[in-house]
């Protein structure tokens, strides 16, 4: 690869790099907690791909070593207009910490996967590195990690409220979710000569103000103040309260300017750019990438993310499910906005060849597989729409839920000369096209989708999430009815019977959210176990930043409702709710019949590990002797 690929592919990432390339200084250096994949999946990348393309020069210092004489920091010297931060595709304790706060083992954005390579925060630890190196030059912060904190936040791992990113970091601008389009307004208004620190008005940016009085905010949008840090801090109320404004103010489409106090300081987050266009998405994945790692890491071990998507393709963004602990609406949006078939059939084109290509695309998806093109019918309804879902409790009638697009984009795929099979990665969302409705169902490609993604577009196992069984704890996650599932699994056994197809449904399901007790867990592994599922995919909610659950764990209310919501918090109690997962492992049996014991039902015991317990054999017992009475 090294000779056959020009190092000039790549963004440069030293100074020889750049030296190669004839140039004294760079504009832009980025900075960021992953490995360098100049891929449209890794942020570095697209960001560092829009301001080459922009005209500006920009170098990459990937996983920078934080802990010795900071020279990867200094290596670019001081760049023209600005230092952009990321912590990169994950937010960096996430990244770090499992939910029960264990150190994780591994890193998959790292070279083999090994872990270390980034710090804590890395946002904040990495921005106050270079404030103290380069006190003058603006820092720009953005990625998942500073999207999701950007206002004052709780943060598990800490167990506390934080003040917003820009006031723990001291940077000077934060562009949160997808930002290309600010960044492109960013850079504009540079090459015009305007002084970084008057930019105030570009729409998804955020920034801080020093001084409340005499503030210059922009008349053009609305204003929506949100309750002080200080009175967070002394109301947990006042927080959940905060969470809801954010949340219906994010789900509309007319956006307003959010404020909040922190001390002395005022954080001020722009509206958000309308949801992109066609034009625009296709724009940012059709930047002349060359879909792998730097050469740097020929030598060293695969990166296991990079791995993991290579062979796929990405047809959308952003999500309308509203699920209560994800973050996806928060960062990527609400309202979906898909490739055109063109740029889709040109990434293709690329993925086949490259150079270890065996004829298998591993995914044709997105935040959630079956929502390419997908919007509402009459777009004034969604003006005025405030809901964080398009799908829950039920589907929104003004939702376009045909999946003809999808399935054309499928059959093309798979007719290229050399694509031997395309699966499908990304987890479905059954609830789409789950329907009663005969006409709806032939006009939306409902049942004919099933059909076609089993048949065709499944490597032996699909991948789902109901998430968990009780209807309460659903509710609280804001997913559909275990009931939609058993639907689902009955047309998953039926297509397959009918195709004589030996696949196997993989269900994703949660323990310890908000909500759940242990007897909930009890009756998922029944419920499970009576389907016979062995569950593998489980896992423990882990609280994050700007989520529903997460505001429900640390505040124990509702904001929608502000009933008290009670939650498991200690290591201990996430660790027994955890092992009902596992109700089929000898080692687990005991631990879990002492447990329901402790809960008082015994009852389940029978059901679960066919177990009956002393009292029950009492009560076999005496009815056995009481019918040879009657019978005497």
């Amino acid at each position: 690869m090294a000779n056959k690929y020009n190092i000039n592919n790549w963004l440069p990432i030293t100074r020889d790099e750049m030296k190669s390339r004839d140039w004294d200084e760079v504009d832009v250096v980025l900075i960021s907690g992953d490995a360098y994949v100049d891929h449209p999946s890794f942020g570095q990348a697209v960001i560092g791909r829009i301001i080459e393309q922009e005209g500006y020069r920009v170098a990459i210092v990937p996983q920078p070593n934080w802990k010795d004489d900071l020279r990867d920091f200094k290596k670019f010297g001081k760049p023209r207009l600005f230092f952009g931060v990321t912590a990169g595709s994950m937010d960096s304790m996430v990244n770090h910490y499992t939910a029960n706060k264990r150190l994780r083992s591994d890193d998959a954005y790292t070279p083999g996967g090994k872990a270390g390579f980034r710090p804590d925060y890395a946002t904040i630890v990495y921005t106050k590195i270079l404030k103290s190196l380069y006190p003058d030059t603006p820092v720009v912060i953005g990625g998942i990690e500073a999207s999701l904190r950007r206002y004052v936040h709780y943060d598990y791992w800490s167990d506390k409220l934080m003040k917003p990113i820009l006031i723990e970091s001291g940077a000077d601008l934060l562009l949160y979710g997808m930002g290309e389009i600010a960044l492109k307004q960013l850079l504009k208004s540079l090459d015009k000569n305007i002084p970084f620190h008057t930019i105030k008005n570009i729409p998804q940016t955020a920034y801080i103000l020093n001084d409340n009085n005499g503030i210059l905010l922009n008349e053009k949008w609305k204003k929506l103040e949100l309750d002080s840090f200080e009175k967070c801090l002394k109301d947990k109320k006042s927080y959940a309260l905060n969470f809801r404004k954010i949340e219906e103010e994010s789900n509309c489409i007319s956006k307003a300017q959010i404020i909040q106090k922190v001390g002395g300081k005022l954080l001020v987050v722009n509206p958000p750019y309308p949801t992109m266009t066609e034009k625009e998405i296709d724009a940012s994945f059709d930047l002349p990438y060359t879909r792998m790692p730097h050469p740097k890491y020929l030598k060293k071990e695969p990166i296991p993310a990079y791995e993991m998507i290579k062979f796929s393709i990405n047809l959308h963004r952003g999500c309308f499910g509203g699920c209560s602990f994800c973050t996806i609406s928060a960062h990527q949006g609400k309202f979906v906005t898909s490739r055109s078939e063109k740029s889709i059939m040109k990434e293709l084109d690329e993925v086949t060849l490259l150079p270890d290509f065996k004829g298998q695309i591993s995914d044709l998806g997105g935040p959630s597989a079956n929502m390419y093109r997908m919007a509402g019918i009459d777009l004034k309804i969604c003006e005025t729409c405030r809901k964080p879902s398009c799908i829950y409790p039920v589907v929104c009638k003004n939702l376009n839920t045909n999946h003809f697009p999808l399935l054309e984009i499928y059959r093309k795929t798979t007719m290229h000369p050399m694509v031997k099979k395309a699966t499908i990665g990304s987890g479905v969302r059954y609830d789409l096209f789950l329907d009663s409705d005969k006409e709806k169902d032939k006009k939306n490609a409902h049942t004919l989708y099933a059909e076609q993604l089993i048949r065709n577009h499944v490597s032996g196992r699909l991948k789902v999430a109901p998430e968990h069984s009780s209807e309460e704890v659903l509710k609280l996650m804001r997913k559909p009815s275990f009931k939609k599932f058993l639907m689902f699994k009955k047309s998953f056994d039926e297509i397959c019977r009918k195709y004589s197809l030996n696949q196997q449904l993989i269900p994703y399901f949660i323990s310890s959210h908000p909500g759940c007790n242990m007897a909930d867990m009890a009756e998922l592994a029944i419920e499970t176990k009576d389907m016979g599922f062995r569950l593998e995919q489980v896992q423990g909610f882990t609280p994050t930043p700007m989520t529903l659950s997460t505001v429900i764990f640390y505040t124990g209310i509702h904001p929608y409702t502000m009933k008290s919501i009670a939650s498991v918090k200690t290591v201990k109690q996430k660790q027994e709710q955890n092992a009902f997962f596992f109700w089929y492992k000898k080692e687990m049996q005991s631990e879990i019949r002492h447990l329901l014991k402790s809960i008082n039902r015994e009852d389940l015991m029978e059901k679960l590990l066919n177990f009956k317990t002393e009292k029950h054999s009492f009560n076999e017992k005496r009815s056995k002797k009481r019918s040879i009475e009657k019978k005497r």
